[in-house]
């Protein structure tokens, strides 16, 4: 007799496949501030958060109020930051887009004016800026696609904190079973063509399901393999 998939069981949200939500320090987003206003913030904390890969900074405005953001590569406690329009193109600093010079390193970028930071949030990861116009700024974004973005979006100068993190090795399948399971991810994962007849439609020892693409109306035991694909096969490199 079957069962239902991996992909099935983890579909229904159940708290068995859910990241652990309680040890997450804080959300990362940009503060609101009045618009063409300035304002200082210093750097009380830097905190290890084990939702992301980034070093949270805790910052402190003048005002008093507390916000947490991904922070910049170089930035330490007790540093004074500035966010706004008129802050200088200084690392750890918070400014528009359409303020900061072309060619600077930033990170942390708005898609949306007043959305929050979008991309970029990764450890080590750096969008530069390509060139600037009144009505939009192109970047270069971690994945070298260009994009371009509306100039009143904020980014942080610098890149983010954590850069080499890829290169420590992992030594042993448990480190990585750790790093996935703090974030609800899947480790280790089973090729279907490696299971039982009964435990997926690609096992067995023979016939190792269809090969071809699959439409988004059938069974939900048929939602594997090449489900809903817009396109299949190797993309070529330009």
């Amino acid at each position: 007799m079957g069962k239902p998939l991996i992909t099935q069981r983890r579909g229904k949200g159940s708290p068995t496949f859910q990241a652990n939500h309680t040890r997450f320090k804080a959300d990362a987003v940009y503060r609101s501030i009045p618009q063409g206003k300035t304002m200082k913030a210093q750097v009380v904390d830097l905190i290890d958060d084990p939702a992301r890969t980034v070093v949270l900074a805790k910052l402190l405005y003048e005002d008093g109020k507390e916000a947490y953001v991904p922070s910049a590569e170089g930035l330490s406690v007790g540093k004074i930051i500035h966010h706004g329009e008129e802050a200088k193109p200084e690392i750890g600093n918070i400014l528009p887009l359409g303020k900061i010079p072309e060619g600077f390193p930033v990170f942390n970028v708005e898609v949306k004016p007043g959305k929050g930071g979008n991309l970029a949030r990764a450890s080590g990861a750096v969008c530069l800026i390509m060139s600037k116009s009144e009505k939009e700024v192109v970047l270069r974004l971690p994945s070298k696609k260009v994009k371009s973005f509306d100039p009143r979006c904020f980014a942080t100068i610098g890149n983010a904190s954590g850069g080499g993190r890829t290169k420590k090795p992992l030594l042993k399948a448990g480190n990585n079973y750790k790093r996935k399971k703090a974030k609800g991810q899947r480790y280790p994962t089973v090729r279907g063509v490696k299971m039982a007849a009964y435990e997926h439609p690609f096992g067995g020892k023979e016939h190792h399901g269809a090969k071809t693409k699959k439409g988004k109306g059938g069974s939900p035991g048929q939602h594997v393999g090449s489900f809903g694909a817009r396109r299949t096969g190797r993309r070529k490199r330009a």
